[in-house]
């Protein structure tokens, strides 16, 4: 099974493939979050795992993401794979579709 990521606080959900990350899903299915890096580095997509389990394949350096951070509940979802359904708050930025047909159909929107 495949794990659903809802991003708040705009609602949407999209299905991410085994081994991605939210970031990769979200851009796979046509939408853009905050991010610079996409590799964990500088900490510009750090975002509030709300609901849910993440793991990383790859170290997440302590400067970046330090163990007090994790604890809280804070992830970095350009590396950040969902293990389970998640729900993640990347804050008052919004969501921005990269497509101009964006794939809607594919997505689910909660209010």
């Amino acid at each position: 099974m495949m794990p659903h990521i809802t991003v708040l606080p705009q609602g949407l959900q999209v299905v991410a493939q085994p081994g991605e990350s939210v970031v990769d899903a979200l851009r796979r299915q046509g939408w853009r979050s905050r991010y610079k890096c996409r590799r964990g580095g500088c900490g510009v997509c750090k975002a509030q795992l709300v609901n849910g389990r993440v793991r990383y394949l790859q170290p997440v350096a302590e400067s970046v993401l330090g163990t007090t951070e994790l604890a809280a509940g804070r992830c970095l979802p350009c590396r950040a794979v969902p293990v389970t359904d998640v729900v993640v708050d990347l804050g008052a930025e919004p969501l921005r579709a990269v497509l101009t047909s964006n794939p809607v159909s594919r997505t689910t929107t909660h209010e």
